[in-house]
């Protein structure tokens, strides 16, 4: 499978429209299969499922920033997988103020009237063995995130007519696949990418709760280790840009106690702060290189004023010395964030030192012929020995230049 080439514009697709200084994309939502790297002709390649939406959820007041019904996509699980499930958590950005919040209601990411009716099933949701070793006979399903901070919000405001009612999605959308037959899982793994990526760790011990201690269950992070980095002007952009989502969506009553009761809401945010205290295994896949963080955190606009970022940007092959050297900073704090998670046996990692964002979700790197290695294992191979206990994995890549496995994010 030959390397994919993303534009400038599905960037913008993956993870929403970007403000006060997260780079904000003038593009248009374009659908699922292109945000995959498939035509509508290759529709028929991948399995495709329907979308549900969850009907009881309203009279919980459990709805879209819009206050359309929430909803979710589930394949069943056959043969020795019947009793298990992986349930994803879709990302997509964040909105901070009534602005964002306003627009991003009329996109699929606020809206269920504006959801695909059909999404391709690839990577961890593959139900081809040769797609997806470890997962492609259990219950998969992606919840669809419309409420833009991470399932995690509860308020709303009736002058712009927003419901920041994530945090009750999750709770209708579990109550929903546990009457589904989720309730008999054996065996049950949480995942997310990015903003779901952040979910899936918020939301894990929650999701170990809904089941009897038999039954095995395990959380998976993709790409949801966002650092509370100082960017290119020595800034925080990225604090200032989650203190906007935790105030106006009513986040910090739902953050982990064990963080609140030390540090204040809009730390206990971010990822780097609650990992070591989750009690459930969890696994942490991260690109040491994240790209959105790269692009919308460490050098967005406001912090590049005279855009001398503007080219490593979009190709890290045209980064000069001094930027390479500082993106080894962030590598360096990324590793520094993960080493109490790390020291514990329970725990997992796969920290590739690639330029790319949500590895799980693409069939490319997930599990392919060339799919991005360490240790000689692909993540989904990594991931399955973690899950099932084969080996325990702490993979952590050599610094940049030294991976020629990865699927570098380049934009043109």
């Amino acid at each position: 499978m030959e390397k994919l080439l993303w534009v400038w514009t599905l960037l913008g697709l993956m993870f929403g429209r970007w403000v006060d200084g997260l780079d904000y994309a003038n593009v248009t939502e374009i659908s699922y299969l292109e945000s995959y790297g498939l035509s509508e002709s290759d529709a028929a390649s991948p399995l495709v499922v329907g979308l549900t939406l969850i009907r009881g959820a309203a009279s919980k007041g459990a709805v879209c920033l819009d206050g359309t019904l929430p909803g979710y996509h589930w394949h069943r699980g056959f043969g020795s997988g019947a009793n298990s499930w992986v349930v994803q958590l879709e990302g997509g950005g964040w909105c901070n103020d009534h602005r964002t919040c306003v627009y991003r209601k009329t996109t699929r990411r606020g809206s269920s009237n504006y959801m695909e009716k059909q999404i391709p099933f690839t990577g961890i949701l593959s139900n081809k063995p040769e797609e997806n070793p470890d997962f492609f006979n259990w219950n998969r399903v992606k919840v669809r995130y419309c409420d833009g901070a991470s399932f995690a919000g509860d308020s709303q405001d009736e002058a712009s007519q927003l419901y920041f009612r994530g945090q009750r999605i999750w709770l209708a959308a579990m109550e929903e696949l546990m009457g589904k037959g989720m309730q008999n899982a054996n065996e049950a793994l949480l995942s997310g990418c990015s903003a779901g990526g952040v979910a899936s760790i918020l939301h894990c011990d929650e999701f170990r709760n809904l089941f009897p201690r038999s039954t095995k269950v395990k959380c998976l992070s993709d790409a949801g280790l966002f650092l509370d980095a100082t960017d290119v002007s020595g800034g925080h952009t990225l604090r200032r840009f989650f203190q906007g989502v935790v105030g106006l969506q009513g986040v910090a009553r739902n953050l982990p106690s064990s963080c609140t009761h030390r540090l204040d809401p809009v730390s206990c945010f971010f990822p780097q702060n609650i990992i070591a205290s989750v009690k459930t295994p969890l696994f942490l896949l991260n690109a040491a290189y994240d790209a959105w963080q790269i692009q919308a955190s460490l050098a967005p606009p406001a912090a590049d004023p005279r855009n001398e970022w503007h080219e490593c940007k979009l190709n890290h092959a045209r980064c000069s010395a001094f930027q390479i050297q500082f993106l080894q900073r962030f590598r360096n704090q990324m590793l520094n964030a993960v080493r109490g998670f790390s020291s514990s046996s329970q725990n997992g990692l796969f920290m590739n030192s690639c330029f790319a964002h949500c590895q799980s979700e693409r069939q490319d790197t997930w599990f392919a012929d060339d799919s991005p290695v360490l240790g000689n294992k692909p993540v989904a191979i990594a991931v399955g020995d973690w899950y099932f206990d084969r080996s325990r994995v702490k993979l952590i890549d050599c610094a940049y230049p030294c991976d020629n496995t990865c699927h570098n994010l380049v934009f043109r």
